[in-house]
């Protein structure tokens, strides 16, 4: 189906390795939107502190959230995102997150059918327009999509109407454990073998960095608000070489060779698939240590809090519980430096439990500056070792 401005429906191969302008355009809304899941976060450690039910609450509003992102990347993987129907998908997406996003601090509360109604909207008219489509061209079956959106809406939308919030948390659970399959075997009976591996690689390295950036934001915005002292800029500097070895460990050096693995894969689909989730762990690792930099920027010398600790160590060990087997996936293997460091973060936790937060931010910086040399050193002189993806 050829489209005004000589753009095609479907994404052509040539097109497959870079991101569109569109498509980065809409990545900006997730800046706003990770920054509003790291204020509720944040909120939560500095008032009750983080008990079940918050947690519980916070990880299914960035789930929603993260499916709205990797779904539309998907989407845009195929349809080509200058196409009609690809800016349709992607400008609705944009929309239904922002609305997403606006609802994050209360979302789970009074809030909630703004969130859940948002992201049943957003997948209808995707639905609508896939099926006109389809009118036009032939395509793969939509019973998949059918099917899951079918039935997911209505936990959805029930999880948001009641108010026991155990209930409303077992509900949107429900919902995304439905989706999510229903994703994987939709996306695989459309997208086949022709998946768009390098452009699906570039678009996880690109919302891994806007996680990053979020990161940079709230560590930049604690310090701007404190009072400048030394203890402040201490926990500044610290939280700023935190996220220099996270980027440094992300990208050696399977996140570097991540669009080979993909092409390289016998099941780039699979392959695709346990990439997204493994980026998924790291990305609300980076999310929740951003959140434990804020944290000891804003008091270095409080008085120890051990809830303080899920976030200071926890981010960053979260973190290296993505990273082994994202490496496992390009690799085929972990590198013994990251679950060493994951032993370190687990031996901190009692050596810092009566300290400042200041000292347990220094202790996990310190693990992954020493996870960033352990991978220096490996490199000396030794050729870059290509992908062998297990899939």
């Amino acid at each position: 189906m050829a489209e005004p401005g000589g753009q095609r429906l479907v994404r052509e191969e040539t097109s497959w390795r870079r991101a569109t302008i569109l498509e980065l355009f809409f990545d900006l809304v997730f800046v706003f939107a990770l920054n509003r899941v790291s204020l509720r976060l944040l909120e939560n450690f500095h008032s009750a502190g983080l008990g079940f039910s918050e947690f519980a609450g916070t990880l299914l509003l960035f789930l929603g959230l993260w499916f709205m992102w990797q779904t539309t990347a998907a989407l845009t993987s195929r349809v080509h995102p200058d196409s009609r129907p690809g800016q349709f998908f992607v400008f609705s997406s944009m929309a239904g997150a922002t609305v997403m996003a606006v609802a994050v601090p209360q979302g789970f509360e009074e809030r909630a059918l703004v969130f859940a109604g948002a992201w049943v909207a957003v997948r209808v008219s995707r639905l609508l327009v896939y099926l006109f489509a389809r009118q036009v061209r032939s395509g793969r079956s939509a019973l998949p999509g059918l099917l899951s959106l079918g039935g997911s809406t209505v936990p959805w939308i029930a999880g948001a109407l009641v108010h026991e919030p155990l209930l409303r948390g077992g509900l949107w659970a429900l919902a995304l454990a439905i989706e999510f399959p229903g994703f994987v075997v939709g996306f695989s009976r459309w997208a086949g073998k022709q998946v768009a591996g390098e452009h699906l690689a570039e678009r996880l390295q690109q919302i891994f960095l806007i996680s990053l950036g979020e990161a940079v934001f709230v560590s930049g915005r604690a310090f701007s608000d404190s009072d400048l002292t030394l203890p402040h800029g201490m926990g500044f500097a610290l939280a700023f070489v935190g996220i220099v070895q996270l980027w440094r460990i992300y990208f050696y050096r399977a996140g570097l060779v991540l669009p080979l693995a993909i092409t390289a894969a016998r099941d780039p689909t699979r392959q695709s698939v346990a990439a997204a989730l493994s980026h998924l762990v790291m990305i609300s690792g980076v999310v929740l240590a951003g959140v434990g930099f804020e944290l000891y920027i804003i008091e270095p010398t409080a008085r120890p809090g051990s809830n303080w600790l899920v976030a200071i160590l926890g981010g960053p060990a979260l973190f290296l519980l993505g990273r082994a087997p994202f490496e496992l996936q390009v690799f085929g293997r972990i590198s013994l430096s990251r679950l060493t460091g994951l032993l370190a973060l687990g031996v901190l936790i009692p050596a810092v439990w009566h300290a400042p937060p200041l000292v347990a931010g220094a202790g996990a910086t310190a693990v992954l500056a020493g996870i960033a040399i352990v991978d220096a050193w490996r490199a000396r002189g030794r050729e870059p070792e290509p992908p062998a993806p297990l899939m």
